[in-house]
């Protein structure tokens, strides 16, 4: 954790990274409509974890030393507790792990 935090505080300046809005989506790209147009950056997500981010939600771009890259999409609000993890998706299906060890799946519990 103390080498993440180093790398970021040292290596990413605040003023290099932007907001806004995802405009166009592929399968492993998209386009950012930002303060300026960013477009077909790839999208950085943990080891086995993909997604694509749909068009409309707010996005953070990074530039990196071979172009830019997505970091992802701002989280949306969904009332979890600290230490709580939810997947969903824009068609409204979820998975939500509880901190009590209980699993919930589209509102059936597990």
């Amino acid at each position: 954790m103390w080498l993440l935090n180093y790398v970021t505080q040292n290596s990413i300046k605040k003023s290099d990274a932007v907001r806004g809005s995802v405009s166009q989506t592929g399968n492993t790209a998209v386009s950012v409509n930002a303060s300026s147009e960013h477009r077909e950056i790839p999208v950085a997500a943990p080891f086995g974890i993909a997604y694509v981010p749909p068009v409309g939600e707010e996005s953070v771009v990074l530039p990196v030393a071979d172009g830019e890259i997505c970091l992802g999409v701002i989280a949306q609000n969904k009332q979890l507790s600290p230490g709580e993890l939810m997947l969903y998706s824009s068609g409204g299906a979820y998975i939500y792990l509880k901190n009590d060890g209980t699993v919930e799946i589209n509102g059936k519990q597990v």
